[in-house]
């Protein structure tokens, strides 16, 4: 992965089109901004339950958008990540569709789990209550299929996206045939989607057990096998975040959306700091995503949180909360939890511009610290625009995370990316991807009783440097002249 700022956007939301609109784009208005894109989703379809996390044919490109020779394009101007969806896939999928029909005579009978397979002998409520939720009710979805046989089935995120079991030999032969036809169309890197939930077992949690590490270090070495760059993607207590760094190419800094926006409203950088001597430097630092903002991942363990307490205290955790809400209007409070049909209890769903008050020079400051951290940036398509809450989108479906998921079209494009916040995150981004000292030593250190924090960078003569004052919402740059 090369060492620039990268795009995250869905093909059909910041185009106005498919593929050929965002290679447009990135080759026009958009030219040497970026050295990769991930493109979330866009198998067939993109559209299903989950804004195509919930694939009917993850080997097909949804037609709408483009084919295979569209992302291959791409891929031989940027570099490409894509998502493999590890724990389910769509109750509309051919595979699916064939077990429904046959049941236990289908050739695809156990690919998909079901509660007995790990919970033979039955489940008690409290081995049921011990099992990890991203969203509230039961992990089981009861189906008759078509044939007439029943099933209780695992559902951990909707009840049209059925797990798969990655144990068996069909899900790990399933699975393989996503990662080979990536590779074979020019994708360098994946990013593992859900891959936290993927292994069951009774009397656990069901979430990042041992065996879940086990899995992603088997399926990552045969990504790397095929070329292909791993990116996991789990939203949990630091320490297991910093514990999956060890074992793969790269993991997300989830942390430090909350700690940014901790560091603006509490106007000390502490918690922040302390975050950077912890954090894994094979890291996609990231400030928003097709994602809520993470709550859980400066929490303090919910299995123990007297023994592990998290990055800040509860009651600074829940005020953290309800000043994103007052920025916001109140429209993220409309977006978030059991509000608006929301998979993800533990996130709050807003545009990052909107959670700081659409404050610019604080937005700006969040994304310089950012890009001074180390790791690769990845810059959200609504956050590059300085996007705010798309509340129309969100009461049209109802859905919490499409608050931060607007559609926009080349026109809207090409008028945002003239206001001048926009104007200067590019040039920041420019700066980030061209200065030589981001490739050298990296350094950290506070000031003035907390309030401030210098990030610098040194590789030979080349040096740059940016200063934060949270309690000013102030920030400077100064960099070695030849690069500056």
């Amino acid at each position: 992965m090369r060492n620039a700022v990268q795009l995250i956007t869905y093909a059909d939301r910041l185009a106005g089109g498919g593929l050929a609109e965002l290679e447009a784009l990135l080759a026009g208005p958009l030219a040497g901004v970026f050295g990769g894109v991930h493109v979330l989703p866009f198998y067939d379809p993109i559209d299903g339950a989950d804004a195509g996390f919930d694939p009917i044919d993850h080997t097909q490109v949804d037609a709408r958008l483009g084919d295979w020779s569209s992302i291959a394009r791409l891929a031989a101007r940027l570099d490409v990540m894509a998502d493999v969806i590890v724990n389910h896939m769509s109750s509309g999928s051919p595979q699916f569709k064939d077990y429904s029909a046959h049941g236990r005579a289908s050739r695809y009978d156990g690919l998909f789990l079901t509660r007995e397979t790990v919970f033979p002998g039955g489940i008690s409520a409290a081995e049921q209550a011990a099992i990890y939720r991203p969203r509230p009710g039961s992990p089981f979805t009861a189906v008759t299929l078509a044939n007439g046989e029943q099933r209780l089935l695992w559902t951990t995120f909707t009840p049209q996206q059925i797990d798969i079991d990655v144990q068996h030999s069909l899900g790990q032969a399933y699975l393989e045939s996503i990662l080979r036809t990536l590779a074979a169309n020019g994708v360098t890197m994946i990013r593992l989607d859900a891959v936290g939930y993927a292994i069951k077992k009774a009397g656990t949690s069901c979430f990042m057990l041992p065996e879940t590490f086990d899995f992603i270090d088997r399926f990552a070495a045969l990504g790397r096998s095929l070329g292909l760059e791993v990116l996991v993607e789990v939203h949990s207590y630091y320490r297991k975040q910093i514990e999956i760094a060890h074992r793969v190419d790269w993991v997300y800094d989830f942390a430090l959306p909350p700690l940014v926006l901790h560091a603006l409203f509490f106007q000390t950088a502490q918690p922040l700091l302390r975050w950077i001597d912890l954090r894994p430097a094979n890291a996609l630092t990231v400030l928003d995503t097709h994602d809520g903002i993470g709550i859980i991942d400066i929490a303090a363990d919910a299995a123990a949180p007297a023994a592990n307490p998290g990055l800040v205290p509860p009651a600074e955790l829940e005020r953290l909360v309800d000043i994103i809400h007052a920025n916001s209007g109140g429209q993220s409070r409309e977006a978030t939890g059991a509000a608006a049909s929301n998979l993800d209890l533990y996130q709050v769903n807003c545009s990052f511009y909107d959670a700081v008050g659409r404050d610019d020079e604080a937005y700006l400051l969040a994304r310089a610290v950012q890009f001074f951290l180390p790791g690769i940036p990845q810059v959200y398509y609504v956050g590059l625009l300085a996007g705010g809450n798309d509340v129309e989108l969100l009461r049209r479906t109802r859905v919490g995370r499409d608050i931060n998921r607007h559609h926009y079209t080349r026109a809207e494009v090409e008028q945002e990316l003239q206001r001048p916040v926009v104007q200067r995150l590019v040039e920041l981004i420019r700066l980030r991807n061209r200065h030589r000292a981001f490739g050298g030593r990296f350094s950290a250190e506070g000031g003035a009783g907390g309030q401030e924090l210098t990030l610098c960078w040194t590789l030979g003569e080349h040096w740059i440097r940016l200063a934060v004052d949270f309690a000013a919402r102030r920030f400077d740059i100064r960099a070695s002249d030849a690069d500056a």
